[in-house]
C-alpha cells in the first residue's frame, strides 16, 4: 500500500515535470519569436522560466531518489559478501541523510529570510525559489529513511542489495572488437 502510495506520488511528479516543461519551453520560444521577430520581449518568462528549471530539477531528483537513479559504484561493493554489502549501504544512506538534512536547513534557512523579498520582474516572493529545495529534501529524506528502514529490518534479499545497473555494459567492451577487414581500405592520396 505505501509502495503503490509512493508510485502514484512519483507519477503525480512526473506529471508536473512534463507541465512546467512545457510551460517553459513555450515561454522561451515565445521570447524569442518577440525578440528576433518584432524586436520586445516577456520579461516573466525569463524569470519564470528559470524558476521552472529549479523546480524540475529538484522534483526530479525525488523521483530519481525513489527509482535508486542516483550515481553509484558497485565496483567494490559486489566483490563483498552480503553482510558488508548492507554495512556499506547502510553506511551510505546515513550520508545521503546527513546531506539531504543539510540541504534542508540551508534552504529553509533561505526561503525564511527571503519570504518577504520580491523577485525583480514578478513581484513573487523569492521563497518559492528557495522552497524547491525544502520539498526535495523533505521527500528524498522520507525516502532514505523507508530505504534505510526497509534494509535493517531485512525487507531487502541479499540478492537486491546492488540495485546499479549498466555496469555490465561497461564491463563487457574490452571484448568487443572491431572487425578492420570489413572497414574499406583508406589509401594515402597519390600527389
Amino acid at each position: 500500500m505505501l509502495n503503490a502510495l509512493i508510485d502514484r506520488c512519483c507519477r503525480w511528479i512526473n506529471v508536473l515535470i512534463a507541465l512546467a516543461l512545457a510551460v517553459m519551453v513555450v515561454m522561451v520560444f515565445g521570447n524569442v519569436v518577440l525578440r528576433y521577430a518584432f524586436n520586445s520581449g516577456i520579461a516573466v518568462s525569463e524569470e519564470v522560466s528559470r524558476w521552472l528549471f529549479v523546480w524540475i530539477t529538484f522534483l526530479g531528483a525525488i523521483v530519481a531518489v525513489k527509482e535508486h537513479g542516483h550515481l553509484g559504484t558497485d565496483l567494490v561493493l559486489t566483490k563483498l559478501p552480503p553482510i558488508a554489502q548492507r554495512v556499506c549501504l547502510v553506511i551510505s544512506h546515513g550520508l545521503m541523510l546527513f546531506c539531504t538534512w543539510l540541504l534542508f536547513s540551508g534552504a529553509l534557512s533561505q526561503a525564511r529570510i527571503n519570504w518577504d523579498v520580491e523577485a525583480p520582474v514578478t513581484g513573487a516572493s523569492v521563497a518559492i525559489f528557495y522552497a524547491s529545495g525544502v520539498v526535495f529534501a523533505v521527500a528524498s529524506g522520507l525516502l532514505l529513511l523507508l530505504n534505510l528502514w526497509r534494509l535493517l529490518s531485512g525487507q531487502v534479499p541479499d540478492d537486491q542489495l546492488v540495485q546499479t545497473s549498466g555496469s555490465e555494459d561497461v564491463a563487457a567492451l574490452p571484448d568487443m572488437q572491431l572487425d578492420r577487414a570489413a572497414l574499406p581500405s583508406r589509401k594515402p592520396p597519390s600527389h
